[in-house]
């Protein structure tokens, strides 16, 4: 068994637990507390904190054990299916469909255009999120930009690049030290 410094055992986080996990181990707390147990020895027996356990036995007593159970169904997605599939038909018709200048899809545009479309409202986290699921890239434009110069790409690619990332160093002197720090012998 693992000890953690705070008294309490066990390394998963709740971040490891998915939602079913996590509302089995809240009725698993109703259960102890319904056969008298304090909410302390309930942290120390669901590998919690003692301010959980507590949270979950203050929830219990108000409200019985319909407290503690999971309050959404589903995923946590604000659009629905059909939603989603229409904002990805959306996105592919390019940002200056809906206005912008270029065709850069940044998350605070994107979270624009579903609240105009779909009048939801998502932090730039939450887009982020979204669009990840989705299966969107940030890194990887689609198009090329039409100026762009192939054979000036290649020359800095060959010439300019080289000689700035790799400077050349003047050879230390005959009988010198090339430490800044050690005199010369002599």
């Amino acid at each position: 068994m693992h000890v953690r410094h705070n008294g309490y055992r066990g390394t998963r986080t709740r971040r490891s637990l998915s939602p079913v996990e996590l509302e089995r181990r809240r009725l698993q707390a109703a259960d102890l507390f319904e056969q008298g147990m304090r909410p302390v020895k309930v942290a120390e027996a669901l590998w919690v904190t003692r301010q959980a356990a507590s949270l979950w036995h203050r929830a219990w007593r108000d409200g019985g054990v319909e407290a503690l159970r999971s309050k959404r169904t589903g995923n946590n997605a604000y659009l629905s299916d059909a939603q989603e599939r229409e904002l990805q038909d959306l996105l592919r018709s390019g940002p200056t469909a809906y206005g912008w200048e270029d065709q850069r899809w940044t998350l605070a545009r994107v979270g624009v255009l579903i609240e105009e479309r779909f009048q939801v409202s998502y932090e730039i986290s939450g887009v982020w999120r979204l669009l990840d699921r989705l299966g969107w890239s940030w890194q990887v434009p689609k198009v090329r930009a039409v100026e762009r110069n192939e054979e000036a790409i290649a020359a800095w690619r060959t010439e300019t690049w080289p000689a700035a990332s790799h400077p050349r160093r003047s050879p230390p002197q005959a009988g010198g030290s090339a430490s800044r720090t050690r005199p010369e012998p002599g």
